[in-house]
């Protein structure tokens, strides 16, 4: 008896001493949003109609956020960084940028808004061993996530993760970082990486409830190219065989189809039952603010019987902001505006341009095809590190200028 106890003793030590796999527990599936017709339901059984904002340009750097205009994609962003003030600079400057840009702080005056979900833009390359901002192994992409994640679950946010450049481009312009062409869609190895990139992400969040859904890829197939109903053609395919890789390690979260041709193109979608948690996802900016300009939208919806969100919207007036939140209210069509943050205006929060900036923005602009041509435009390192750094001071929260008549336009509120 004495031995047996020891024994049972010993094995109480031992397991005390194991990590604890919290993160292994499994919630329960009703502890997930879910879908019943077209309407999104909280686990309390209160209908959930999205309102919010992008992280854009955080994960995913976009040019006219800096205020770049040739120079529009993430790679030429860092490109011309590295001309400007060398690489080892600008590996300093990315993670800085990563570390201040999006805090905590930002994702608690969201809450403080009224807003209930973000919708979190991510590049492809954040989970692999690719060269991006400023790491060429060991990305972060799973740590930045869960800081996110820990920051929406203690302001009672949902987030969706966007993966919005997706291996070998899906869209074909500057917005997927990609080279010119939707190559994803005639690549097998980048429609497997994109597979196998979603169920690692799938498989690491599984359990965690903040997380609404999985937008699958961002505005795919820009309408450019001869072959745009080819390529349309091979979208639905692509869809389901991502939410097939999804669905071996993950029943519990909502997957988000985006329309072709900027989300706004639903016609090549003929199956809407391939998988039980489907909802749609469509975009758009500018055009009349009323229910008949989007009535594509409300049919579909309507014929497939399934949420349809807005993902993103903006770059407009307060009035017609207004306006067109309450054409979608009215239509149960929930959103997030984009962008959260930029230079200057027309978001939640303007970034101050700092000193020599101005500089900064002419080399973007300047031709530097040649070597030449990059050292005759370029100005001094000094001061345009400076102007860098002054910049990620500025993009922190607390030197942020909130942006009231565009956040109230919204139908959210802005405690002065």
């Amino acid at each position: 008896m004495k031995k047996i106890m020891n024994l049972l003793v010993l094995a109480s030590l031992l397991g005390a001493c194991q990590p604890k796999q919290t993160a292994n527990i499994m919630p329960k599936p009703d502890e997930f949003v879910r879908i019943e017709g077209p309407d999104l339901i909280t686990p309390e059984g209160e209908k959930l109609f999205i309102k919010g904002t992008n992280l854009g340009n955080w994960l995913n750097p976009e040019g006219y956020m800096f205020g770049f205009q040739k120079t529009n994609s993430g790679r030429f962003i860092n490109e011309m960084f590295c001309q400007l003030v060398g690489p080892d600079f600008t590996a300093e400057f990315w993670k800085a940028f990563k570390d201040n840009y999006v805090t905590r702080k930002d994702i608690e005056f969201i809450a403080s808004t009224g807003a209930n979900t973000i919708r979190l833009p991510f590049h492809y390359k954040l989970f692999t061993d690719e060269d991006y901002m400023g790491l060429t192994a060991q990305q972060d992409g799973f740590a930045r996530g869960d800081s996110v994640v820990n920051w929406c679950r203690d302001n009672h946010l949902y987030l969706i993760l966007d993966m919005h450049d997706a291996p070998g481009g899906q869209t074909g312009d500057n917005i997927d970082d990609s080279y010119g062409y939707p190559w994803l869609l005639e690549s097998e190895a980048s429609q497997q990486l994109m597979c196998n990139i979603w169920r690692r992400i799938a498989d690491y969040y599984k359990n965690e409830p903040v997380i609404l859904a999985y937008d699958l890829m961002n505005e795919p197939i820009a309408p450019y190219f001869d072959n745009m109903e080819d390529l349309n053609a091979k979208l639905e395919p692509l869809y389901k065989r991502v939410v097939k890789a999804i669905r071996e390690v993950d029943n519990n979260h909502i997957v988000m189809i985006g329309g072709a041709q900027w989300n706004g193109n639903f016609q090549p979608f003929k199956d809407s039952k391939f998988d039980d948690k489907l909802m749609y996802t469509c975009h758009r900016y500018g055009g009349p603010p009323t229910k008949e300009a989007i009535m594509n939208f409300i049919h579909f919806r309507d014929s497939v019987n399934l949420p349809m969100y807005m993902g993103e919207i903006g770059h407009n007036t307060d009035e017609w902001q207004a306006a067109f939140c309450q054409t979608m209210q009215e239509n149960n069509i929930g959103y997030t505006f984009w962008p959260y943050k930029k230079k200057d205006n027309s978001c939640f929060m303007g970034i101050k341009e700092p000193e020599n900036w101005d500089k900064v923005i002419a080399f973007s602009e300047a031709s530097r095809a040649t070597y030449k041509e990059i050292r005759d435009a370029r100005p001094n390192q000094e001061l345009m590190r400076k102007a860098m750094m002054d910049f990620i001071e500025n993009s922190k929260c607390e030197n942020n200028v909130p942006q009231v008549g565009y956040i109230e336009s919204l139908g959210l509120k802005v405690n002065q």
